[in-house]
């Protein structure tokens, strides 16, 4: 079967070569490109990715964008910056394709010291626990390499726009009782700089949108169905 991988891009020409090249058979790329001022929606053109334009600027803007554009059952979102490796992306598909999990997290595992900066990792580590706490999803990591049906996906009514869409991703899966899980994948030194855990800054600004979506939100139940750690393939 076809799965739909969705990669939102700003700027990301040094990578989407790379990217692109390196991804597993059956999965289909859709480049959301939300702005970007270099060559980053000709790139993908030529290498065969469906590229889907953006206006309106914002993480999560991009990710529903490719969300609306995808028409497989299955879907997986990752950065398009080469910080990932999609040779991995079965892993995290592959209980979510099997039935045992509805939503599956690629937590991510660094391959060298420069490839999370740890302003990101703490601010990543205290959501994670936030989020453990509050809705008892075994997860560890806020990782942008995941899969979920896409029906299923656009029924939880994602509203965010801004860097609080994964985690509104979780919060309202969890609400709804989905089965959720995290496997290892490969964090990998980015190409370029990060619009985002590349500065203090940046992670602030992720770090205040996604605590702005945790607080929003209502409190949940603690009957989220759990699966915990993944075993890797």
């Amino acid at each position: 079967m076809t799965v739909d991988v969705i990669l939102p891009c700003l700027n990301e020409e040094a990578a989407l070569g790379w990217v692109l090249g390196r991804m597993p058979d059956g999965y289909r790329a859709i480049v959301v490109d939300n702005g970007s001022t270099d060559r980053s929606a000709l790139i993908a053109r030529e290498l065969g990715a469906e590229v889907v334009h953006e206006p309106v600027r914002g993480f999560g803007a991009a990710c529903h964008a490719g969300l609306l554009a995808a028409t497989a059952d299955l879907v997986c979102f990752m950065d398009a910056d080469a910080s990932l490796e999609p040779g991995q992306l079965p892993r995290v598909t592959a209980a979510v394709l099997d039935g045992r999990c509805d939503l599956v997290l690629g937590r991510r595992i660094r391959t060298a010291a420069g490839s999370w900066p740890w302003h990101a990792r703490l601010g990543n580590a205290v959501l994670a626990a936030t989020l453990r706490r509050r809705t008892g999803a075994p997860l560890h990591d806020l990782g942008p390499m995941r899969a979920a049906r896409r029906a299923a996906l656009l029924d939880l009514g994602l509203t965010d726009r801004r860097f609080g869409y994964p985690l509104e991703m979780v919060l309202r899966a969890a609400a709804a009782g989905w089965r959720i899980a995290e496997t290892e994948v490969d964090y990998l030194p980015r190409a370029g700089v990060s619009k985002v855990t590349g500065t203090l800054r940046g992670t602030l600004h992720a770090v205040s949108d996604m605590r702005r979506v945790m607080t929003g939100s209502r409190p949940l139940s603690h009957g989220t169905r759990s699966r915990g750690r993944l075993r890797r393939s």
